[in-house]
């Protein structure tokens, strides 16, 4: 049987198996925070729907096989003491399985099929094939018999409940192999003279090739490198339904979905090794501006919100992908940038500012991606720090943009606009040792002990030093042994697995240690960049993490979290080259 080829092995159980361009992984995860004891086909059309259920079996009984599953970027395989079954994608929409010593069952996973609801199943004339078309995801999934046996095939045609599926198998001593393919109303039989062998040595090669553009820095110092562009790549779907381009969604798992702020650390992140697809998860939020120029709350197959919005990062983002880009924008790219930049930045110019007011306004903690911090448990409707500091920073881009585009006076407007904007947030909400809240119906402030209080020092070299210092000091009380807690761990409001209310999240460690660095503070940046990176080590590409444990928490396989620790490691490896550099000189 196939070899274990390239590439770092990983548990399906956190990571989904999956490849670029892919709307369906192999996982046993088939619902938010539910694992199915068989590894499952699960489709992100429609939403996160399990579809089909693989079972390896005993070919002698016919009883469910002990088998581990194991993976590694081109190759999953289940073993036993019995034999093997691989499998592997042979394109985006279709994979091969081939078992040896070892039956397959594959089955839909629903069992009851309503007029509305469930997997119907049936036998293709002509072909042999099998179908499955399933409601939920509005797709068909055949599988075609390639070699061996098909030993059963229950359900076909059958409504109401029932087990629909096929059962497959060889003769003693030989190898069995199917395609099992996903697509919409009709295709022609399916026909593939490419041998196994060279089905999983392309995807090797596909991934291969990925992760030597994306992080050819890499080395024994950041030995998560691999594995992080695999969550990314693997993540990546085509552009179908309101996916506009290709994008990266934040999991496959039930975080499937692009949100308008987690989208900036994934373009980052590729910037530099895959420009147009970084590109792409920069500008996708972009194509589904409202009429008043806000973004999306999210992007999904089927399904655009807009109830919420995200920070207004985007100013921040697009400054360093500028400079991670290896070609700059043409006259046109930078003009379209500039325009949708602009309506957004109007958006809470004018829709989010009081009449009145100078500092724009949260509507609810989820407008700051930060849901559930404590700085909202006074109000929910409030003026606060790290609002202002982004749109100051995204201000700043702009009048930079208009001047490269020969716009002065549109330049010297963003400029005005930005200074105001910071002189209102020191003058209104700085009370000489920290920020505040504010209501944004009256005059009532509050503090909290979230680190959100302390994001302005994104504002960098823009920060009065005294301000900057103090900022610094409160960031270092939230420094665990795995990095920047999102509440005070000594809060009474504190939870272990609380959200935004303590555990330890890649974006506000990415913009806090960008921020420190330019404020001067190159030791506490350091130290934060050296602790998430080794937590993400340790405990992998998770959601958000325990702060005083390290264990990863929600979903496992999260791009933006892969994201920043490509951004991290990237960053040390090029200071301790600098480094090296200038010793030996």
């Amino acid at each position: 049987m196939t070899a274990a080829p390239f590439g770092p092995a990983f548990s399906v159980h956190d990571i989904p198996f999956s490849t670029r361009g892919s709307w369906f992984g192999i996982s046993p995860v088939v619902a938010e925070k539910t694992y199915a004891e068989d590894l499952h086909l699960v489709s992100h059309q429609n939403g996160m729907h399990a579809v089909l259920c693989l079972v390896p079996l005993d070919m002698a009984t016919g009883d469910r096989a002990a088998t581990s599953p194991h993976a590694t970027p081109s190759l999953l395989s289940w073993t036993g003491g019995e034999g093997r079954i691989d499998l592997a994608y042979e394109s985006p929409d279709t994979v091969r399985l081939r078992g040896d010593g070892l039956g397959l069952h594959i089955g839909a996973s629903a069992t009851a099929l309503t007029p509305f609801s469930g997997t119907y199943f049936y036998r293709e004339p002509g072909t042999g094939a099998h179908v499955f078309t399933s409601y939920e995801t509005g797709r068909r999934y055949r599988v075609t018999v390639l070699s061996g046996t098909l030993a059963e095939a229950s359900g076909t045609q059958t409504l109401g409940s029932a087990v629909r599926g096929v059962t497959i198998g060889a003769e003693a001593g030989a190898a069995w192999e199917v395609a099992v393919e996903e697509y919409e109303t009709a295709r022609r039989p399916y026909a593939s003279s490419t041998p196994f062998g060279q089905v999983v040595d392309a995807a090797h090669s596909a991934f291969s090739s990925f992760v030597d553009t994306v992080a050819p820095w890499r080395s024994s110092s950041t030995p998560a490198a691999e594995l992080a562009a695999y969550v990314l790549w693997s993540a990546t779907v085509r552009p179908q339904g309101f996916v506009t381009r290709p994008a990266v969604l934040m999991s496959k798992h039930w975080m499937d979905k692009v949100w308008s702020w987690d989208h900036c650390f994934n373009a980052l992140a590729l910037a530099s090794g895959s420009p147009g697809l970084a590109l792409d998860q920069f500008s996708l939020p972009f194509d589904h501006q409202d009429e008043t120029g806000a973004l999306p709350d999210s992007v999904a197959h089927s399904e655009i919100l807009y109830n919420f919005v995200k920070p207004p990062i985007h100013g921040w983002a697009l400054r360093h992908l500028r400079r991670r880009l290896p070609d700059p924008f043409g006259e046109a790219e930078l003009t379209e940038t500039y325009d949708r930049l602009a309506r957004w930045t109007d958006f809470w110019l004018t829709m989010r500012r009081a009449p009145g007011a100078t500092l724009p306004h949260y509507q609810h903690g989820n407008d700051s991606g930060w849901d559930n911090a404590t700085t909202f448990d006074p109000e929910r409707v409030i003026v606060s720090a790290d609002l202002a500091a982004f749109l100051v920073l995204q201000l700043r881009e702009l009048a930079g943009l208009a001047n490269e585009l020969g716009l002065p006076a549109d330049a010297r407007k963003w400029t005005r606009v930005a200074d105001a904007t910071q002189a209102a947030l020191l003058d209104e909400l700085w009370t000489g040792d920290r920020f505040v809240a504010r209501s944004a119906h009256g005059g009532a402030t509050w503090t909290s002990s979230s680190l959100l209080d302390l994001m302005p020092v994104v504002l960098g070299e823009h920060l009065p030093q005294s301000i900057g210092d103090a900022l610094a000091d409160r960031i270092e009380s939230h420094l665990t042994a795995y990095g920047l807690a999102t509440e005070l761990p000594t809060s009474p409001h504190y939870l272990d697995d609380g959200y935004w209310r303590g555990p330890i999240w890649a974006p506000s460690t990415v913009l806090i240690e960008d921020g420190l660095r330019r404020a001067g503070h190159d030791r506490l940046a350091d130290e934060i960049s050296t602790r998430f990176r080794a937590l993400c080590e340790t405990s992998g590409f998770a959601e958000n993490f325990d702060a005083l444990t390290g264990v990863g928490l929600r979903d496992r396989a999260y791009t933006w979290t892969a994201a920043g620790y490509l951004l991290l490691a990237e960053a040390h490896e090029l200071r301790r080259a600098e480094t090296a550099e200038a010793v030996g000189g």
